[in-house]
This record gives structure tokens, C-alpha cells and sequence, in this order.
């Protein structure tokens, strides 16, 4: 029997939130997409000129916060009261690469602090940034290879049935590379050489698995076409090494210069700015070929029908950390170009965050977007 690909449909929903005890049973880490791309918009909205857009963006990071203070004890309460069923995730194809999530949310808050948390609270909420980054690092290398090794191990893979969500859990590590990025000009200097070292070695351990895994999924499309309506919000996936990858090099180069200078290796800072600049722009004009190539493949799924599921998510946070190397990109090569892009992709990305989170509250209320499809497999198997 080939796989079925993730999809909310298979269950019976739970009818407006009235089991909360099956809540948490049901509750899976693609939950955490949700503070992702609620995140990354809080941190895209105050480079837009305009009125409040600042503001806005602090309410919607705190709303973050609450979020994925929310998730992180539903989903630890579901591990303590139905450990048998939590387990089977590592052995699910889908649902385990969603364990990526969970450490991306999470540098989602930690690149709040800076700005958000010093406005709100002062300069004790950098005294949280540098811990919670390292317990970042350590939850991404974590994803990044261990749910590889699940893949070669335990789970049952094939070309056929792969879909853009490969990417989620080595991407982890790119992402809090970018954090440390965020977080080295607030750290004094040693800390600083020490993030900025890390955040290069996050980088590698990332962006070139990603790659690699693009070319296989080339190769899945071309030959296999696309996959099932259900995963269509997967096809804006692929954009979200490519921008994170660029948005960490040139984080990174922009540190680099002073950080390396520091330690006597001002040559060292000015090749990494460089690097920053050029690798950079490389990566984000690959991630608008994906770019391009993902709006005329989303436009075929609109065409025969999108069903709404968590997935949409996958809409939000690859096209807003895009977005935020293109403002970055206009900021340093100071071009009006990239700077009018960033702001469209913005604007875009605040409009799909509204349409995405109105559905997913009522999905929510309705019960319908509470199912584990680990639950749902098993369920099938044994009634077989």
C-alpha cells in the first residue's frame, strides 16, 4: 500500500475544542509551524515605514511567546500522559520531520529578545537570549541528525512519497545560525567569538544537506510529478534554506568583520564579509528561481483545490526569512531594487498570515486540526 501523505482529513474531528484531555493526545509538533511563521512575521514588520509597524510587530512576538509557551507544555503533557502514543512518532515518515519545527519556533522568540524584549523589559531579557540560543543549537543538531538517522534506520522511505518536508529537520540549524547572527552584536566579545564560530559550523551542517536534498527533489518532481493537493503548501518549502542560508551568511559577514578583528584576525573578517555579500546573492537568486517555480506550481493546486491543513503554514516562514535577506541584501548593496522587493514580500507575507491563522483558528475551534496521524496509522493498521 503506497503512504498516505499528511493530511488532517483521515479523522473525525473533535467538535469544538470539548476534549481537551483528547487535545493533548492528539497534539503534534506541526503546531510549532504556527509560531514560526508568526515569528518571523514580528520580525519583518518593523523594517516597513510605516505607522505602528514596529509596535505591531512587539504584540505579535509576545503573542509568539504565548504561543509557543502553549505548545511546549501541550506537547510535553501529551509525552507524560500518552507516552506510548507520543513515541511512535520517531517511527512515523511524515510527522517525525515536523519534530523540526520545534527548535525553529523556538529561535522565532530568542530573535525577539534584542529588540522586542530589551523595549518590554530592559537589558535582563539578554540575560535569557544566550542560553536559550545555546539550548537552540543543541535541539537543531539534535533534529538535524538524528531524525536523518531515523530515516536510514527505521522509517520506511521512497522517492514516490517524498515531499518537500525532508527539509525541515536539517534546516533547524541554519536557522539558529542566522539567530546567532541576531544575538552577536548584544554579546560581549568572547561570547561573541564563540557564537559567531558556532553559527558558521550550524551553517555548514545545514545549508549543504539542503542542497543535496533540493536535488533529489528535482529529481522526485520531474519523474513522479507533483505531489498529492494535500502537501501543496510544500512546494514554498524549498525557499526556506535559500533565504535563511543567505540571511545567515550576510548576518553573519556583518558581524564577522569587528568579531574576527578582535582576535587578530582582521584579514579572516574581511574575507567573511565578503563571503557574506557574495554567498548571500547567490543563494537568494537560487531561492528566486524556487521562488518563481513554487508560484506556478501553487497556482496548478489553486486550480484543482487546496484543502486547508496545517500545512499552510509552510507558506509564512520560507517566504518571510526570503524576504528579510532581500531587505537585508537592499540594506547592504544599497539597492532601491531589493529594498522595494522586501517590503512587496512583506506586505504578501503579512496577507497570508491572515488568511493562514483565521483558518487555523477555526480549524481549532472546530476540532478539525487536533489529529496525530501516528494515532491514525495505528488505528487503520489495526483495523485491517
Amino acid at each position: 500500500m503506497p503512504r498516505m501523505p499528511f493530511n488532517t482529513a483521515c479523522c473525525r474531528p473533535l467538535g469544538q475544542l470539548s476534549h481537551p484531555r483528547e487535545v493533548v493526545r492528539q497534539f503534534t509538533p506541526n503546531w510549532f509551524a504556527v509560531t514560526m511563521g508568526t515569528g518571523i512575521l514580528s520580525a519583518a514588520l518593523p523594517h516597513l515605514a510605516l505607522p505602528g509597524a514596529a509596535l505591531l510587530g512587539q504584540a505579535l512576538w509576545l503573542l509568539n511567546l504565548l504561543l509557543f509557551t502553549l505548545f511546549i507544555g501541550l506537547y510535553a503533557a501529551r509525552w507524560l500522559l500518552f507516552f506510548n502514543e507520543a513515541r511512535r512518532i520517531f517511527g512515523h515518515a511524515t510527522v517525525s520531520m515536523f519534530i523540526g519545527t520545534i527548535p525553529m519556533g523556538l529561535a522565532t522568540v530568542i530573535n525577539g529578545l534584542p529588540s522586542h524584549g530589551v523595549a518590554l523589559w530592559g537589558e535582563v531579557a539578554m540575560t535569557l537570549a544566550l542560553p536559550l540560543w545555546w539550548l537552540d543549537v543543541a535541539l537543531a543538531l539534535a533534529c538535524g541528525v538524528g531524525i536523518p538517522y531515523l530515516m536510514f534506520t527505521r522509517q520506511e522511505h521512497s522517492i514516490d512519497q517524498m515531499t518537500a518536508v525532508w527539509l525541515l529537520p536539517v534546516v533547524a540549524a541554519e536557522v539558529a545560525a542566522a539567530s546567532g547572527g541576531v544575538l552577536i552584536p548584544w554579546l560581549a566579545a568572547e561570547q561573541a567569538y564563540a557564537v559567531l564560530v558556532t553559527s558558521y559550523v550550524l551553517w555548514a551542517c545545514s545549508v549543504p544537506v539542503a542542497l543535496s536534498i533540493l536535488v533529489i527533489l528535482l529529481l522526485r518532481m520531474a519523474v513522479h510529478k507533483l505531489p498529492h493537493r494535500n502537501m501543496a503548501a510544500s512546494s514554498l518549502l524549498a525557499l526556506g534554506p535559500l533565504g535563511t542560508g543567505a540571511l545567515g551568511l550576510l548576518l553573519l559577514g556583518q558581524a564577522a568583520t569587528e568579531v574576527f578583528a578582535a582576535h587578530g584576525l582582521s584579514s579572516v573578517g574581511v574575507v567573511a564579509h565578503g563571503l557574506g555579500v557574495v554567498g548571500g546573492l547567490l543563494l537568494w537568486g537560487l531561492g528566486l528561481w524556487w521562488l518563481l517555480l513554487a508560484l506556478l506550481i501553487i497556482c496548478r493546486y489553486l486550480r484543482e483545490g487546496m484543502p486547508f491543513n496545517l500545512g499552510w503554514w509552510a507558506f509564512t516562514f520560507p517566504l518571510g526569512v526570503y524576504a528579510l535577506a532581500t531587505l537585508t541584501l537592499g540594506q547592504t548593496l544599497q539597492l532601491a531594487f531589493f529594498s522595494h522587493l522586501g517590503t512587496g514580500l512583506v506586505c504578501l507575507l503579512a496577507l497570508l498570515w491572515l488568511v493562514v491563522m483565521a483558518a487555523t483558528l477555526r480549524g481549532a475551534w472546530r476540532g478539525e486540526l487536533f489529529v496525530s496521524p501516528c494515532i491514525a496509522d495505528q488505528v487503520a493498521v489495526s483495523a485491517r
